[in-house]
């Protein structure tokens, strides 16, 4: 099987913790080249010293906001100014605030749509040129099983979600004659501190300690655990290889078996 990635050029966003540093991590072991995106630059320069180098690549760092959605595309047209090669990008944004739908205001709704769906435009836009150009190219979207069936007291990311879902399929459609994939990876309940922010607020709002609240959480969870973002990473990983070329458009969820649909 083809995992080489050798000589391949990754984008990596939200890449200084979590799933998304763990996905950097995983493409540099397969031999890619890896630029990491995210706001901390301090965070930034110690996730760069952690990637792997076996085969002498070279990586690379750019210091962005989602939340500023304007300067997203002069950022990232600068870089390609630079580094114009780029086979991989790994779309990945903290989720939205959690609370019911019922009380969230438009503007919650506008900024998730921003950050997470017109930021994956104007990314994807600035480099599908390159994947063209070589043939090669992997779209991966890190978004939530709240894509497939909604998270109670997360309205506005289950809605953001399922937006993703509609924008990566019409992606796979048009640019798979290229060798462009688009998928997505849905993680569920993974140890991350997004996680740990979650349970602190159901902690606080059911008055249970947060171990009852973990506790609640892995009973629905098949495999009796969470999951780690390493493990959510190979599944990255493996659709950014080769070897996966004819998978496309597909939302794969990451999570034990949480996900009670087919």
């Amino acid at each position: 099987m083809n995992l080489d990635l050798t000589g391949k050029t990754a984008l990596v966003c939200g890449s200084t913790q979590g799933i998304g540093k763990a996905a950097a991590i995983e493409l540099a072991l397969l031999g890619a080249n890896v630029t990491l995106l995210a706001r901390n630059e301090e965070k930034l320069q110690e996730v760069l010293d952690e990637l792997p180098r076996k085969k002498s690549q070279k990586h690379r760092y750019l210091v962005i906001d989602f939340a500023k959605t304007n300067q997203v595309r002069p950022k990232i047209e600068r870089y390609l100014a630079k580094y114009p090669k780029v086979h991989i990008l790994v779309n990945n944004t903290g989720g939205p605030a959690g609370g019911p739908v019922i009380d969230a205001n438009p503007e919650q709704f506008i900024q998730a749509f921003n950050e997470h769906i017109v930021v994956a435009q104007i990314l994807t836009q600035s480099v599908t040129p390159s994947m063209k150009e070589a043939g090669f190219g992997r779209i991966i979207n890190i978004t939530s099983i709240g894509m497939k069936q909604p998270i109670v007291g997360l309205g506005v990311s289950n809605t953001i979600r399922g937006a993703m879902g509609s924008w990566a399929k019409s992606m796979a459609n048009e640019l798979g004659k290229f060798g462009i994939t688009t998928n997505n990876v849905l993680p569920g309940y993974t140890t991350t501190g997004r996680l740990q922010k979650v349970n602190e607020m159901r902690a606080t709002l059911t008055n249970k300690p947060i171990e009852e609240v973990e506790q609640e959480l892995i009973k629905d969870i098949p495999i009796g655990r969470f999951t780690t973002p390493q493990e959510t990473a190979a599944v990255i990983a493996f659709l950014c290889s080769p070897a996966a070329a004819s998978v496309n458009g597909v939302s794969i969820p990451v999570d034990g078996g949480k996900t009670s649909s087919l």
